[in-house]
């Protein structure tokens, strides 16, 4: 095993590992700039300045979490309430967090603090799928996070910029885009029987949970149950 000081091994270049990291993030920096303009234009109408959109995007970086806060800090909501929430929505964090640990134990506790702070669901798909069949490296690992905050928060400068003159971000079809995100992440995630029928079992769980119980739990109760099916049910499904 590779000291926990040591970055890559010796001899492997950074840079070609970091270019990796970049172009893996071109897919997740597309679909942030049309979200990120809409959180802006939404942030600025909510009565945020230029300044407070940008640090949020900055300091917060969840872009289901700020759409939710602006939402509710535009209609009169506690800042306890709305801190809660986002805290509960951004709970599947501990999960990703909790599926790059077999990847990432190498590595220094202040290098994965940092690694974490910039997890989000397209940063973790993306990386996780690349260590199915790559050895994890930090370079790759921060190159991906670092490229897809930077379009994050230049997409939410040129929303907050653009202020009020946009109106309604429907009518240009931004609301779409990040339920077409993640379908292409999905998509690139099901490699096999296995995987077909966890995610579809998660899907099922989790419409069958919020129409049940309302709130956010649906998301994290559906994976949690659909993965330790998945792994109750490896033995069969290896089989066919």
């Amino acid at each position: 095993m590779q000291p926990q000081d040591e970055i890559v091994p010796r001899n492997v270049a950074v840079a070609p590992l970091m270019w990796q990291g970049v172009r893996a993030a071109l897919p997740i920096v597309l679909g942030y700039l049309p979200l990120g303009f809409a959180y802006g234009v939404l942030a600025r109408e909510a009565g945020f300045n230029l300044w407070e959109t940008v640090l949020m995007s900055v300091l917060l970086y969840a872009g289901s979490g700020q759409f939710i806060a602006v939402s509710m800090f535009s209609s009169g909501v506690a800042a306890a309430a709305i801190i809660f929430t986002v805290f509960l929505v951004n709970l599947r964090h501990l999960l990703f967090s909790a599926s790059l640990v077999p990847h990432l134990r190498r590595f220094r506790p202040g290098a994965l603090a940092l690694l974490a702070a910039e997890i989000t669901d397209e940063t973790f798909a993306v990386a996780i799928n690349h260590y199915s069949d790559h050895e994890a490296s930090l370079p790759y690992h921060f190159s991906l996070n670092l490229a897809a905050h930077f379009s994050w928060v230049l997409a939410s400068l040129l929303g907050g910029l653009a202020g009020n003159l946009m109106g309604d971000p429907a009518r240009f079809g931004f609301n779409f885009a990040l339920p077409a995100m993640f379908i292409i992440l999905l998509v690139m995630q099901l490699k096999d029987k296995k995987t077909i029928i966890v995610a579809a079992l998660a899907a099922l769980f989790s419409v069958v949970f919020a129409l049940l119980w309302p709130g956010s739990w649906n998301i994290i109760l559906a994976t949690v149950i659909a993965a330790t099916l998945g792994v109750i049910l490896e033995p069969w499904t290896s089989k066919f």
